[in-house]
């Protein structure tokens, strides 16, 4: 009997006071929370030394170096240039203007360069912007930029800036287009960005208070891509939520009991999205990066506050909404509807099913070489990293200052590799680490008298390199350094410095996407089978989607390489597009299979599969173009590694939506048969399985006339 002819269920009046309570509750959480979006800048850590482990060799050099310093500093490098020779009102200007040694001229005399020391336990960007303020009114003819460490750091800072505003009101204002566009209705679309801020709040205040605590590690690019998840994740439980309630509205004329029945029907696979989403992100805790491991928490943090708005507050405000949420194309209770009448509304999506039905084996077998063919070009992929000059997608006052460096100075200068080791192996590693290709000056951190310094048994020395502290042929001299002094016996030497941080990060990142890819995969593929109650169909989603990622990667590669022309890309980049696009993408295989797997139960296989690609197939595809259109604001964010990532991740999820769960997933689904639900007992006896033809048309029984699906 269909929920259509039953009579409305006899409720107490009181029914909207439990909505009425969560929307306060939640009222009085984003108001609380909500002030924290804006503070999370004041807790996150641009340090790059900070997000390496404490057992990274430039991590335990930086830390016995320390005890050389008299203070904490991190050296900013003011450079001027001009078209003819240096004056003297140029050196005197750079001296008069910054605080520190005396200014340097070039051999070729046409440039000068002054090391500023700046108070690492400062706000580093604040003091640098005023430094840069100061330096304004050079000379005429003379060109002046502030470059080194402190430098990029201002630059970094400055370029994170925006994701407090602009970030959030580029994905906001994108995710309520495509909301006005899908739902034709002034009143829904709001509604839904409503409960994705809510989440984002809640989110924010306790991301901010264990970032605080120092209990979870906190930068810019976490902060970023968890509010891009935030609201991604959000309006696609939306989505699927709201979708559903619009069907149970037209079966049931209470719209309480419509909200019930669409819960029941949407939970599991929203819950299951989220737990997959969580426990990928989650295995960001195995990286050594505390950037990466600080990552995990802080995006499973997001996706669950995702998912409790969307299943708590979301509900709530429809629910007492009504149908007007849906004003002015409002469902309208239909007596003697049911599942074939809602099939019947999707014109589209129920051709999209009739045409997959008929040519099921064609269909896979094209998709899967159109992704192979793309999925060979993956190791074209370059991510062995890039200077962190190059980072910048602008031009930045600190990648000119670089550039002028290099043509003038040893590009080192300023920022010099360190060597600790023991005092009796001075001269050895002096002598060991001058003589590497690269460097250009090693000498010994002395004190008065042009002594040697030397701690608890220990002297540092500093190499000056010919090449930017920044670059991958820096990081190459390092490697060299690192042979050679270790090389000096019972010297225990320990090399660090800027250069030497870059080089042990991008090498963690690289062993972090060794373990932590298979982890995710087996973690997301163990989800699947505890989901879908089976092996064969986990087992095919998996490889579908690891292929897609393939594909995105091949695809990558040829723009990055050869259309945008970056330099490169951080060994994390694949990482980070991996954990999101597997969990992420099989968010839309978990939607359609699992209501593959309620038809199954009614109709069969076939039958099953072309009637849920028929319902999921719009609410699908507006959730992968949302997350696509959320991921790619990203790229506003003038960073390298972002804009990479932004691209990967909708590029992704975007071929995931439309290629991989609308055409190979059903085709491949319908081919197996019933098998795909191995070992359940649906992979032996499904109901109708002797009853269909491959001209199915979804949602209809067989009539006894000919036997047809029609």
């Amino acid at each position: 009997m269909s929920t259509a002819t039953a009579p409305p269920r006899k409720t107490g009046r009181w029914r909207w006071l439990l909505p009425a309570l969560l929307l306060i509750a939640w009222l009085v959480a984003a108001g609380g929370g909500g002030p924290f979006a804006g503070k999370l800048s004041e807790v996150a850590s641009t340090d790059a030394s900070s997000f390496l482990p404490a057992s990274a060799e430039s991590t335990r050099a930086d830390e016995l170096y320390a005890q050389f310093n008299s203070s904490e500093f991190i050296p900013a490098i003011v450079v001027a240039e001009r078209d003819g020779a240096i004056t003297p009102e140029d050196i005197e200007f750079i001296a008069s203007e910054s605080a520190g040694p005396p200014p340097i001229p070039s051999e070729d005399g046409s440039a000068v360069q002054m090391i500023v020391p700046i108070d690492a336990s400062g706000e580093v960007g604040d003091a640098v912007e005023e430094l840069r303020t100061a330096l304004e009114n050079a000379p005429e003819g003379l060109t002046v930029h502030v470059t080194g460490p402190a430098g990029q750091a201002a630059d970094l800072s400055s370029a994170f800036g925006g994701i407090d505003g602009l970030l959030l009101l580029v994905a906001g204002g994108v995710v309520l287009v495509i909301l006005v566009v899908v739902y034709r209705s002034p009143i829904l679309p709001f509604v839904v960005i409503i409960s994705a801020v809510f989440a984002l709040a809640l989110a924010s205040l306790v991301v901010y208070q264990l970032a605080n605590a120092d209990i979870i590690a906190l930068n810019g690019q976490s902060q970023g891509i968890m509010f891009i998840l935030v609201f991604g994740a959000a309006t696609d439980y939306a989505l699927l939520l709201v979708s559903r309630y619009r069907e149970e509205l037209r079966m049931e004329q209470d719209k309480y009991t419509a909200m019930r029945a669409a819960l029941r029907g949407s939970i599991e696979p929203i819950a299951a999205s989220a737990g997959t989403v969580i426990l990928g992100v989650l295995c960001l805790l195995l990286s050594d990066l505390n950037s990466n491991r600080g990552l995990g928490p802080v995006a499973a943090i997001g996706i669950a506050a995702s998912f409790l708005a969307s299943v708590t507050f979301l509900p709530a405000a429809l629910v007492l909404l009504g149908r007007t949420a849906f004003w002015p194309t409002r469902p309208k209770y239909e007596p003697g509807t049911d599942q074939d009448d809602i099939d019947s509304g999707h014109r589209f999506w129920g051709r999209v099913a009739r045409w997959v039905g008929s040519k099921p084996r064609p269909i896979w077998i094209v998709c899967t070489l159109v992704l192979v063919a793309f999925g060979i070009l993956a190791p074209q992929f370059k991510a062995s990293g890039v200077a962190s000059s190059d980072v910048f997608l602008l031009q930045t006052d600190s990648k000119s200052g670089q550039e002028v460096l290099g043509e003038h100075f040893d590009a080192g200068t300023g920022s010099p590799t360190i060597v600790v080791a023991r005092e009796s192996s001075l001269d050895a590693i002096v002598d060991a680490t001058a003589g590497v290709e690269g460097v250009t000056e090693a000498r010994p951190v002395t004190g008065p008298g042009d002594v040697p310094v030397v701690i608890d048994g220990l002297v540092a020395v500093q190499a000056t390199l010919s090449d930017p502290a920044d670059s991958l042929a820096a990081e190459q001299t390092v490697e060299r350094i690192r042979d050679v002094t270790h090389a000096v016996p019972e010297a225990d030497a320990l090399v660090g410095g800027p250069t030497a941080v870059d080089l042990d990060t991008k090498d963690t990142a690289t062993r972090d996407r060794t373990l932590i890819i298979p982890v995710v995969t087996l973690v997301v593929l163990l989800v699947l089978i505890v989901l879908l109650r089976a092996v064969v169909a986990p087992i095919l989603l998996m490889l579908t989607v690891i292929l897609s990622f393939a594909a995105t990667l091949g695809v990558s590669s040829l723009l990055f390489n050869h259309v945008f022309g970056f330099p490169g890309a951080d060994p994390v980049v694949p990482l980070f597009g991996f954990v999101f696009l597997v969990a992420l993408g099989i968010d839309y295989n978990i939607f359609l299979m699992t209501r593959v797997r309620e038809e199954t139960k009614k109709v069969g296989t076939r039958q099953g599969v072309l009637r849920a690609l028929t319902v999921t197939g719009g609410v699908i595809t507006s959730a992968g173009v949302v997350l696509a259109a959320t991921f790619s604001a990203l790229a506003v964010i003038p960073l390298l590694f972002l804009a990479q990532l932004a691209f990967i991740v909708a590029f992704g999820v975007l071929l995931d939506a439309l290629l991989v769960r609308a055409l190979l997933v059903p085709a491949l689904s319908i081919d197996i048969g019933k098998k795909i639900w191995w070992p359940s007992a649906l992979s032996r006896i499904e109901p109708d399985e002797h009853a269909t033809t491959d001209d199915d048309t979804p949602g209809v029984t067989p009539t006894p006339e000919s036997g047809r699906i029609r």
